[in-house]
C-alpha cells in the first residue's frame, strides 16, 4: 500500500509541472491583414525589429510602461487623470521661445507641481519623498523626458527633451519640492540640490 501511495505522489508531481508548464507558456495565433505582416516584414529586413515575437513583447512593454490603459484611437489616450499627447519637439521650443526667458522658471514649477499631482493621484508616488525618486525618474524617462539620475546631492538630466535649464530646474522644484542650484547650462544638465532652502 505504501508503494501504492508513493507512486500516485510521484504521478501527481508530475501532472503539477505539467500543468505549470502550461501556464507558463501557452501559443496565440495571431492574423494580420496583408499590409500589417508586409509592415512587419518590412521592418523586420531592415533590421530594425529581430522578428514578429520580440515587435509584439515591445509593444506589450511599451503599452504597459506607458500605461497606455484607456486609449482613444487614433492619437488620444490617457495615463491616470492626464491626457498624454506625442508632440515634436520642435513645437515644443517655438511655444518656449515665446515666454519672456525672466517666466521660464515659474512656468516649470507650475508644469512640476501639475506633474507631481498626476504622479501622486495616477501611481500613488509621493514625488517629495527622496526614496522615490527612482520610481518618479523612471516615470519620466518612460514618458520621454530624459534620463534622469541622483547623486549625492546633484541630478542629472542625460537626453533632455527640454532645452532650457531654467524650465528643467523649475520643473524638479515643483515636482520634487526641493530648491536647486543650475550647475551646467548645456546637457547633461546638472542641479545641486540645495539643502539649506529645501522647503
Amino acid at each position: 500500500m505504501l508503494k501504492d501511495i508513493l507512486f500516485m505522489q510521484k504521478d501527481k508531481e508530475k501532472i503539477e509541472e505539467i500543468l505549470k508548464k502550461d501556464e507558463a507558456a501557452r501559443r496565440t495565433t495571431i492574423i494580420l491583414e496583408k499590409e500589417e505582416r508586409e509592415f512587419i516584414d518590412k521592418l523586420i529586413s531592415e533590421g530594425k525589429e529581430p522578428g514578429i515575437k520580440p515587435l509584439i513583447s515591445k509593444m506589450l512593454d511599451v503599452y504597459r510602461s506607458m500605461m497606455i490603459y484607456d486609449w482613444r484611437f487614433p492619437g488620444e489616450y490617457y495615463c491616470g487623470i492626464s491626457r498624454i499627447a506625442f508632440i515634436n519637439i520642435e513645437l515644443l521650443n517655438i511655444l518656449i521661445q515665446n515666454i519672456p526667458e525672466e517666466k521660464w522658471r515659474e512656468i516649470g514649477r507650475k508644469m512640476g507641481e501639475a506633474a507631481k499631482v498626476s504622479m501622486e493621484a495616477t501611481l500613488g508616488i509621493q514625488t517629495t519623498n527622496q526614496e522615490k525618486w527612482l520610481e518618479v525618474f523612471k516615470r519620466l524617462r518612460i514618458q520621454g523626458f530624459g534620463d534622469f539620475y541622483l547623486k549625492d546631492k546633484y541630478i542629472l538630466i542625460k537626453a533632455p527633451f527640454i532645452s532650457e535649464t531654467e524650465i528643467w530646474a523649475g520643473f524638479l522644484e515643483g515636482l520634487l519640492n526641493v530648491e536647486l542650484d543650475i550647475k551646467t547650462s548645456t546637457p547633461p544638465f546638472v542641479f545641486e540640490i540645495t539643502p539649506q532652502l529645501n522647503k
